[in-house]
Parts: structure tokens; sequence; C-alpha cells
């Protein structure tokens, strides 16, 4: 055991998360999302919604503000009439821990195309449509 680690957290997602370098993308994917067809490196977090490993995660990864962008959700396909509540918990959870952080929205095959080059994608057991969101890992500064 480890002391301030999330007990949410399992050892394969912390490691994967220190392996990450800066601009390192990582994708938290709803139970929707074709995690396997899109990429090599995943993890599993079924039954765990979003909220809940958004919130743990950003206890420890740090989000980049070398970026236009520290986040992006992907989003509603034209024409859908899906409105994804969902995103406004992300926000919260998000500001809550970064309040400079910016969301961005990206169409839905080029989300999928940015989580083809993320480092990993977290698939959860989230049911929300629409509910897929990427981070971008950022850098430690002294003293933070």
């Amino acid at each position: 055991m480890l002391c301030n680690i999330p007990k949410l957290l399992s050892p394969e997602l912390v490691k994967l998360m220190m392996e990450m370098g800066h601009g390192d993308e990582l994708v938290l994917a709803d139970a929707n999302f074709p995690a396997h067809s899109l990429h090599s490196r995943v993890i599993h977090y079924d039954g765990i919604g979003i909220p809940q490993l958004l919130s743990a995660i950003l206890e420890l990864l740090p989000l980049d503000h070398y970026a236009q962008q520290q986040a992006a959700l992907m989003g509603v396909v034209p024409g859908d009439t899906v409105v994804p509540v969902i995103w406004d918990t992300y926000k919260e959870i998000i500001a809550a821990h970064d309040a400079e952080a910016v969301i961005g929205e990206e169409e839905r095959f080029a989300f999928y195309e940015r989580a083809r080059k993320a480092y990993a994608v977290v698939i959860t057991g989230e049911e929300a449509l629409y509910g897929n969101l990427i981070l971008k890992k950022g850098v430690i500064r002294s003293g933070s």
C-alpha cells in the first residue's frame, strides 16, 4: 500500500500514468467505445463510471497547460438529439482539480483518430452516451 493514492486506481493504471510523458493523452472511454479495435493498450474499469474515475485520476495527473485544451469530449453527431448531460459533471470535476483547464470537443471520427494516438485507453462501465473524454498530461512544476 502507498499513501495518498486514491483506492479506486489500480496499480496498472497508476503505473501507466507514471509512464506517460508531457503531452501524452489518456482516453476515458464509455462502455460503447471501440477501445480494442482502436488501441492495443487498454485497461478495463468495467462497472465504474467515468466521474468517479476522473476525480481519482486528477488527484495524480497534472493537465497540460502548454496546450490550448487540456481535455476533449466526443462531440455529438450532427442530427443526433442526445444532450450529453454528463459533460457538465466532467466539467465540474475538472474545474475542481484545475480551475484553468479548457475543455474542447472533437468530432466523432476525429476523436477516434486522436484515441488511436493516445498513450492508452481506459474503458469503463460508463453508460452515458457521448461519455468519452481525453485528458492531456502536463508537467509538475517546481513547488507543485
